[in-house]
């Protein structure tokens, strides 16, 4: 299928995978069903040690589009840089060997991306599905992309739904290995080069489970922090968009930490405090007062009928 009245660009999929062989078939099941051609399938193995290797042969007897390789690699920055060396497509996506694209997302993609050719990424919506594959959460409702909300967290390019220019990622070097979020890295590097644009559509499904790399939170807002650290484009960049950056920092750090609540909720209200627009953002009021919300959920409890009898 291709878009009507243009002509049709070859899109790249790239797939690093390492030690994915549970989940493999589904995701390549999901990109080499979609009704888009043409098509180049890059999985980009680490040198599995499980079935991996078995399930790509198959799947390239069989599917001409498919292009893989297995070899030791330096990780996932590493395989995803190999497959964007390999893409032959002006338009590409990252997808995960978890993850799956939902039926058309790869034709809607190439659709907006022609309807907008000063875009360098486009990007949906996405669901959670279990290490079984059943969904387990409502679909993502980003609101439109701008930078600022971008850096503020109140909009979010999620890989398993974003699609982009191969070029200006070629451009940028690809994913940089010094940063746990490369992936996110490396859109806020092609957001000050092109905008973004957000379309109203679910594209994929990501994955939870026991084994995924996004378990390890720390390092996920901890390199966070070190992207905006570092970032030349922001320091050259309006006070304004500093700012939203510093609260999106605060914001990923509550939102990946597991620990004391006063501890997110100190870094909602200095996120809030520098970036006042960040509280257009918060999903949950009450996470700004923690004992609070506890104290009313005491109060609710006694309040119900019966309480009486069971106070002392």
């Amino acid at each position: 299928m291709k878009p009507s009245g243009t002509a049709a660009p070859l899109i790249s999929i790239i797939v690093p995978s390492f030690n994915q062989g549970r989940y493999l078939r589904a995701t390549l099941d999901s990109i080499l069903s979609q009704d888009y051609r043409p098509l180049q399938v890059l999985v980009m193995d680490g040198a599995s040690r499980d079935d991996s290797v078995e399930i790509l042969r198959g799947y390239a007897a069989r599917y001409p589009e498919l292009v893989w390789v297995s070899e030791p690699d330096g990780g996932p920055a590493d395989a995803v840089n190999k497959g964007l060396a390999r893409a032959e497509g002006a338009i590409a996506g990252i997808q995960s060997s978890d993850d799956v694209y939902l039926p058309g997302a790869i034709a809607a993609a190439v659709a907006a991306m022609q309807a907008s050719p000063e875009a360098g990424i486009v990007y949906g919506d996405a669901y959670l599905i279990d290490e079984n594959g059943a969904q387990i959460s409502a679909p993502t409702r980003w609101p439109a992309w701008s930078l600022e909300r971008f850096l503020s967290m109140r909009t979010f390019v999620l890989q398993s739904s974003a699609f982009f220019r191969t070029s200006l990622a070629r451009e940028l070097g690809g994913w940089d290995g010094r940063y746990f979020a490369c992936d996110v890295e490396l859109w806020l590097r092609m957001m000050f080069r092109a905008p973004a644009l957000k379309v109203d559509a679910v594209w994929s499904a990501f994955r939870r489970h026991p084994d995924q790399r996004d378990k390890q939170t720390r390092k996920i807002f901890e390199s966070w922090w070190r992207v905006i650290d570092e970032s030349a484009d922001l320091r050259a960049a309006p006070a304004r968009l500093r700012r939203a950056a510093r609260a999106g920092r605060r914001l990923i750090a509550q939102h990946y930490n597991p620990g004391s609540p006063w501890f997110r909720a100190a870094q909602l209200w200095l996120a809030i405090l520098g970036y006042p627009p960040a509280a257009l953002g918060l999903q949950h009021p009450a996470m700004l007062l923690p004992g609070l919300g506890r104290a009313s959920a005491r109060l609710r409890g006694w309040l119900r009928p019966g309480a009486a009898a069971r106070a002392p």
